[in-house]
C-alpha cells in the first residue's frame, strides 16, 4: 500500500532516517534511541516516532526518498547525514548484516 509522503523539515527527516537505522535489526537499543533523542526536542521526537511506528519499510523508503529530493541537500549536509547514520549503527557496538543492507539502500536513496 502506497503511503502519502509527508513534507518534513530537515530535522524531522533526519530523525526519521535515524529511527529506521535504529530499527534495522528489528531491535531499537536504548543507546540508539538515546542518541536520536539527543539530536532533537521531545515533541519532534514523539511526532516522528509515532509516525515511524505506523509505517512499513516500503513506506519509510518512499517518504525518505521524497523528502530528500524536496530539500535539495548539499554535499556537506549529505555527508553529515551519513555520519549520523553510522553513529546509530555503531551505538550498540554491532553492525550486523541487516544494518549493512539498510546502509546500502540508504546510500542509494540519499546519493
Amino acid at each position: 500500500m502506497k503511503s502519502e509522503a509527508n513534507t518534513w523539515t530537515k530535522t524531522e527527516l533526519q530523525i526519521y532516517i535515524l529511527l529506521l537505522c535504529a530499527n534495522a535489526d528489528s531491535v531499537e537499543s536504548k543507546e540508539e534511541i538515546n542518541l536520536i533523542k539527543s539530536k532533537v526536542d521531545k515533541k519532534t521526537f514523539r511526532k516522528i516516532y509515532n509516525e515511524f511506528t505506523k509505517d512499513t519499510e516500503e513506506d519509510s523508503f518512499e517518504k525518505i526518498d521524497a523528502n530528500i529530493h524536496l530539500h535539495k541537500y548539499n554535499q556537506t549536509e549529505l555527508s553529515n547525514i551519513h555520519k549520523e547514520i553510522n553513529e546509530i549503527f555503531l551505538a550498540d557496538n554491532k553492525f550486523g548484516m541487516m544494518e549493512q543492507n539498510l546502509n546500502r539502500i540508504l546510500d542509494n536513496i540519499i546519493y
